[in-house]
């Protein structure tokens, strides 16, 4: 297959690292994949299985840019493409719009958000072979909408590359992004700074468990992608106002996430509402035990009790107890991170979810033939 994936995204996130592992994947096994992605993107460097004259950088500015989709179409013709997959809704137009003018070009999307589509997205997506959801939750919030023929959506769970994050045998090395980090046990998190990833939440509770044990630390892994930053200066603040400089760590961004999850003894997830959950899953094939509150995401990855905690969103106690309890029980944390890398390796494995990706590109691809 010639498949042309597309991500206006100008950061890397969630969404863009399941582009990057599935272009790469279904490279590897021999399909011939390009991609249209944002002038300067952070995702080239993560498409290295795609040879660079399958890049093409185009600036697609909004759902509106028919320049942008033009040059999309001009990518379908050049490389006779055979399906287009886009993964921002914003791009979801740009699609339509470029398989119209091409004769009707077949065309996927997925979606990752929970967030409603728009009243636009009615017209533009009829014609789209399927929508993959990557969550139950996804799915749902669609079919709720009316916007999409609910027989077109799917729903194929992320996957990850076990391999990338499964403890190496051999003499762990400590990232330099910890080197303040002295206490002997760690609780971390990862994900952009946002509240509605739960960092408040999170704070609060370290400022509750230092006041009760000295011996652990906490480290939030992520950047804020507010234009003005008020994000972070907003988690600043707290750590400030609940003296908790040098044992709450801000580390920003870090691009080899895995040795960071190494170094936890608990992760968790405090978020306020998840479309999936890709953190919770690495943090699961890390061998780290999982805190997490009960969003949508995190119920369909985690068997509460089995292969991680589950707490009620915003219950902070909880939050507090649970750390408390994984802190104080190294068997405890044992059993559920086996228990949790096993159900990883059997759901949500990378392979699994390029196996039923191609499916399904392969049968929209079939079913557009005259």
């Amino acid at each position: 297959m010639k498949i042309l994936q597309i991500c206006s995204a100008r950061q890397l996130g969630g969404g863009e690292r399941h582009l990057a592992d599935l272009a790469n994947s279904l490279a590897r096994r021999g399909h011939a994949i390009y991609a249209a992605v944002a002038p300067g993107s952070p995702l080239i460097p993560e498409l290295h299985a795609i040879p660079k004259e399958n890049i093409t950088e185009v600036r697609m500015r909004n759902a509106l840019d028919i320049f942008a989709a033009a040059r999309i179409a001009r990518v379908v013709r050049e490389f006779g493409i055979d399906v287009i997959h886009a993964h921002v809704a914003r791009d979801y137009p740009l699609v339509a719009v470029a398989s119209s003018r091409t004769g009707g070009t077949p065309f996927v999307l997925t979606r990752h958000m929970l967030f409603p589509l728009s009243t636009i997205h009615r017209v533009t997506l009829r014609n789209a072979g399927r929508i993959i959801a990557v969550s139950n939750a996804v799915a749902e919030s669609l079919r709720m909408r009316s916007i999409i023929d609910p027989q077109k959506i799917v729903t194929i769970h992320n996957g990850i590359d076990t391999a990338r994050f499964a403890r190496d045998s051999g003499e762990y090395c400590r990232p330099a992004c910890l080197d303040g980090v002295n206490a002997p046990m760690l609780v971390g998190m990862v994900g952009h700074l946002s509240p509605i990833k739960g960092q408040e939440e999170f704070i609060r509770a370290a400022g509750v468990i230092t006041t009760r044990r000295d011996d652990v630390d906490f480290v939030v892994i992520g950047d804020d992608k507010s234009l003005s930053g008020e994000n972070k200066l907003a988690i600043v603040r707290l750590i400030e106002r609940l003296d908790l400089a040098g044992r709450v760590h801000l580390v920003g961004w870090q691009d080899d996430v895995p040795p960071l999850l190494h170094a936890m003894d608990v992760f968790v997830s405090p978020s306020r509402a998840e479309p999936f959950g890709l953190a919770i899953v690495e943090a699961m094939a890390s061998g780290v035990p999982v805190v997490a509150t009960a969003s949508e995401g995190a119920l369909e990855i985690i068997e509460d009790g089995v292969t991680g905690k589950l707490i009620s969103i915003g219950d902070t106690d909880g939050l507090v107890q649970a750390i408390i309890n994984l802190l104080d029980d190294p068997a405890a944390r044992e059993q559920l991170s086996a228990a949790a890398l096993e159900a990883v390796n059997e759901q949500f494995s990378l392979e699994k979810m390029v196996d039923v990706t191609e499916q399904v590109l392969g049968d929209v691809i079939t079913h557009a033939r005259p």
